[in-house]
Formats: C-alpha cells, structure tokens, sequence
C-alpha cells in the first residue's frame, strides 16, 4: 500500500556548523533538547527550517550535539542526539529511536488497551511531533517545519512499527499556514478511514475519538492511568467530572459500577460524545450532563447543597504563557475550594493541572494551602503525574500533575 505523495518534500536539508555560548553548550552538554536563539554566536546565514544543525564545542572543534534548525521559534535548535558518540541522521536513526520508544510502551500494550503515544515530542528525540494510536489508527502531529523533510522517512516508520492500517496528518495552526508543504490538517497519508470516530480500548473500557476534528490527536492519552484509578474508587458512588471533555474519567466511573455520574463541561459537542462513550459499554448507573461554564455551575452546585462521593476537576491549562501564570494560581486556588464544598463527607477530591509553567510542588502547595483553609481534615492519598506512555526526559516536559484528596467528615 503506497503511501501519499503529500508526505515527500521539495526541500533537501543542509548541514550546518553552529557554535555556542558557554550556557547553550552546558545546556546540549546536559541532555536539554531546546538552544535559544541567544545562545547562538555562529551559524550560516542561509540556515533554514529542517536543516541539520552540527553543534561543536566552544573550545575545541568537537561535535557536542546534532539538532534541527527552526527558522520560526525562539527555540532556534531543537536537538536530536547530544552525546560525545557519533551519530548520523538517516533512516536509521530515526528507526532505532521508535524501536527504543515502542519497546517502551510494551507493557501497557499487554494490559486490555489498544490506544497509546508512540512518540511524545521531546521527550522520545522527537521535537514538536507527536503520534499517538488508536486501535488500527495512527495519527501524527506536527507542530513544526523542522519535520518536513523528513516525513516521507518517519512515517513509514511509525505506520510499521504500530502496525496501523491507516495513518492520519494533524497539523498546528501554525503549520497550517505554512507554504512549505502539501498537506492538510486531518489528510489521510496511508490506508483509509472509513469513519472519522475511530474506537479503542482503554483498561478494558471503550472509548472512542475523533482523530480529524478532536483535540490535539482527538483524544487526551496522559490521563489514562488516572480515569482508571477514579474508576476503581466509583463503584456505588455519586460522582463529578468537571471539565469533562469527552468523559474520560465519567465512562470510567460508569463501567465500575458508579451509581450517578454528571459530566460537567462548557462543550455541548463535548457532552454529547461523553454520552456515547458511555454508550459504548454497559452499565447500570444514571449518566447526566451539566452544559456551562464550571466556575459558574459549581457555584450553582453549591448554591442548591448538592455534593458527591468523588470530585474530579481536570481544568485545561490556564497558563500557557508566562504571564498567565499568577492568574493561574488564582484559578486553581478557586477551584479546590469549589471542589472542597462539593465533596461529601469522607469523600475524594481529585484535582490535576496540565499548565507547564506552574510546577508540580507549586500547585501541590496551592491545593495543600486551600484545602487547609477549610478546617476539614484531609489526606492526599496519592500523586501522579504522566502515564507510562508519556516519559518525561527534561523538566519542562513535565506537565501534568494530579492529587487525591480524602477527607475524612
């Protein structure tokens, strides 16, 4: 089966000889996968996006690290490879790096779950592209022209190695926009795809995702671990899932036994798929939908002194820049104590960030402080952050970060 033409680009990249400054170099020296621009002090002017970037040490004219220039982000360098071996980008290289991610994922791929990230970004060598599969479909997401050059070598990779019937193209905005290549935001690149809701398995629970018109891949995998542990804890619950999306963590509650699940999110469209997710399984609980802004329904909630046995709240981020960050905090801070007032007696609060900017240890301290302020007694029974299939390799990779909070009357 021929793969689309689309995927092959016009471009053919150049080497280029870079040099930095003493901070850029500790930071390719230290594994770190970004150079900024002002760590720069020598580099062709004619340098474009893909090319390959040959980094030698300040000093002594060794090669300390190989990457892909990004004529179009403050990341100037995205790396590749930073080690003292040598290493050549071909098809190879790019074979063994998703041979070592998928080799990764194996034991969850021997629990009752046929959905999973093959590559996450960075933090597999794969700066600013994401494939993530669903059942027999692989989609891959590129956030940047770094890529283009490449596809045409990467993707048969990825399709052989998940062994995907189809593979779908998702592109950023900005890729999007770009004129440097062929393709389409959600253009099928091999197989077809007879439906655009594609189902998978998850724990043994089913799921479905729209992998052309969904968030991000169509479906959010780093959770998964997590909708699993709230499921456990439903059974014979009364239970909220604010900012649901497609009720990843309801349809879990529901499929172990939850006797009620409201789904809150401020998508109708969102809500509607929550329902059919649950759908998909069997269970003998009521399923209902909250449509509106969280903020305001919860006031609502507590207005009319309704409360539950277990309070999931999974906001998206609310700081994705850095000056969003102290308003963030503020929300998060809102929030536990939104989630405090709706959480019965013995009850169990969840509350997780996705926001990069606000670290793990901060946004623990927040709910800590908040939860505190309401003079009941509380326990955080449990920490998480990514699922298997999301390995953080730098500090900035890390983003998402849960706690469970048990209170005790």
């Amino acid at each position: 089966m021929p793969f689309s033409s689309k995927i092959k680009s016009k471009y053919n990249p150049k080497r280029l000889a870079v040099k930095l400054n003493a901070k850029g170099e500790q930071f390719v020296l230290q594994g770190h996968p970004w150079v900024f621009s002002n760590n720069i002090t020598k580099i062709n002017d004619d340098a474009k996006s893909g090319d390959l970037t040959i980094i030698f040490s300040k000093n002594k004219n060794r090669v300390v690290g190989l990457g892909l220039y990004d004529a179009n982000s403050p990341i100037r360098i995205k790396m590749l490879h930073s080690s003292h071996d040598k290493a050549e980008i071909n098809e190879v290289f790019f074979q063994n790096k998703i041979k070592v991610a998928f080799n990764q994922r194996q034991p969850l791929l021997k629990t009752k779950t046929n959905s999973y990230r093959l590559l996450f970004g960075e933090n597999d060598g794969f700066p600013g592209l994401i494939a993530d599969v669903y059942a027999s479909v692989l989609v891959v997401k590129i956030y940047s022209e770094i890529w283009l050059p490449y596809l045409e070598t990467i993707i048969p990779s990825l399709q052989q190695t998940s062994e995907a019937e189809t593979v779908v193209i998702r592109l950023s905005r900005s890729l999007e926009k770009s004129k440097q290549h062929q393709l389409k935001n959600g253009d099928v690149v091999f197989g077809t795809l007879e439906n655009e809701v594609v189902e998978f398995i998850e724990h043994g629970v089913n799921f479905s995702a729209n992998v052309i018109k969904g968030h991000k891949t169509g479906y959010f995998l780093d959770h998964r671990a997590n909708r699993k542990q709230v499921g456990e804890w439903s059974k014979g619950k009364k239970v909220l899932d604010v900012f649901s999306y497609a009720g990843g963590f309801s349809v879990h509650a529901l499929y172990n036994g939850a006797k009620e699940v409201t789904s809150l999110d401020i998508s109708k469209q969102a809500l509607e798929i929550a329902v059919e997710n649950g759908k998909l399984n069997e269970y003998s609980g009521k399923h209902k939908t909250i449509a509106g802004d969280a903020f305001e329904e919860l006031k609502k909630l507590i207005k009319n002194k309704t409360t539950f046995d277990v309070v999931v709240i999974d906001p998206p981020s609310f700081a994705k820049q850095g000056s969003e960050i102290q308003l963030a905090k503020k929300k998060y801070i809102q929030l536990a104590e939104l989630g405090e007032k709706l959480t019965d007696k013995n009850g169990l609060l969840v509350l997780a960030s996705c926001s990069s900017r606000v670290l793990a240890d901060e946004f623990f301290e927040i709910n800590d402080k908040a939860l505190a302020a309401t003079n009941r007694r509380f326990k955080m029974v449990l920490k998480t952050q990514h699922d298997t299939d999301h390995p953080i390799n730098f500090p900035e990779g890390a983003y998402l970060k849960c706690g469970y909070y048990r209170f005790f009357y």
